[in-house]
């Protein structure tokens, strides 16, 4: 069985609806990324920090122990509370996010950590999952800590997976997120690139930055705004077209749910055209729910 540890934050989430009700969850993108791995058969740690004592914390922990996810790579801050969020949906399933994490415990996690038991578990991981909300959340101090922990862990084999999820508010600009981002590159064996982020972190065009890090010996899965999706690598590139329209009522974690199915297959030893199906085939099922996380109940069945 596949072990991988994911980096990064669990925030509560408050999914709006109508009259002003909200419905409470616990994500977060890699967090999202490490719920749907686990719940795809793979033995799966989750790595960043929380507040304690209060009931978000609380359900943060108690969501990973639901989903069978190994918390002893979370710290637990004693006086903090972790972050929130909420999700303001359209009529098409596209949302707004608003924020309240600038105190969250996970922004310290590399100095509120072990670092000789986390490198230890990265060491010794198959897959290690990181994003750009993962550098940006953690500043530049824990960024050089992650990278230098990265660097080790890859000369150990593990296998690093980068999502360039970007948010603009998160940064003090684009050229500091893409740098962070660039910086991280060199260490990752598997790159979900997506168009609309490297327009966001003013990174030039998407198809050039996927070819100069597949020539690097990165497997790049390039996902293009019209819903194409292009496999890069040293081997050759792949193009697959728009998959079956789909009817979203929330696109909250629909590529952290791809990005789960594609790794598993991967993992799995299945080939790239397959990976991409049941990345589909899972992100599909996912944007048919509020939220981001899904009843384990609708999960798709999975070779996987």
């Amino acid at each position: 069985m596949a072990g991988v540890v994911a980096i990064g934050e669990c925030m509560g989430e408050l999914s709006l609806g109508a009259h002003g009700a909200a419905q409470v969850g616990y994500a977060g993108d890699t967090y999202n990324t490490a719920v749907y791995l686990a719940r795809l058969g793979l033995s799966v740690r989750y790595a960043s920090a929380v507040g304690s004592g209060d009931p978000f914390s609380a359900g943060i922990l108690a969501a990973l122990a639901a989903e069978g996810i190994g918390a002893e790579l979370v710290v637990e801050a004693a006086g903090r509370l972790p972050g929130l969020y909420a999700i303001q949906r359209d009529a098409k399933g596209e949302r707004s996010f608003f924020f309240w994490r600038s105190q969250s415990p996970a922004r310290d996690y590399f100095s509120l950590m072990d670092l000789g038991v986390l490198g230890a578990a990265l060491n010794a991981a198959d897959l290690i999952m990181v994003s750009a909300i993962s550098l940006a959340v953690i500043g530049e101090a824990g960024r050089a800590t992650l990278l230098g922990l990265l660097a080790q862990a890859k000369a150990a084999g593990a296998a690093v997976a980068f999502d360039t999820n970007y948010r603009v508010s998160l940064w003090p600009g684009p050229q500091v997120g893409r740098a962070a981002i660039e910086a991280a590159l060199p260490h990752c064996r598997y790159l979900s690139l997506s168009e609309a982020d490297v327009v966001a972190f003013e990174g030039g065009d998407a198809g050039a930055m996927a070819r100069t890090w597949a020539q690097r010996g990165v497997e790049v899965v390039l996902r293009h705004e019209d819903h194409r999706i292009e496999v890069l690598s040293a081997g050759g590139d792949q193009a697959f077209g728009p998959g079956p329209p789909v009817t979203a009522i929330d696109t909250t974690g629909a590529g952290d749910s791809f990005n789960a199915g594609y790794l598993a297959a991967r993992l799995a030893g299945w080939p790239v055209g397959p990976a991409v199906a049941a990345g589909r085939n899972l992100a599909a099922v996912v944007v048919g729910f509020p939220g981001a996380i899904i009843p384990r109940s609708a999960m798709p069945g999975s070779a996987v």
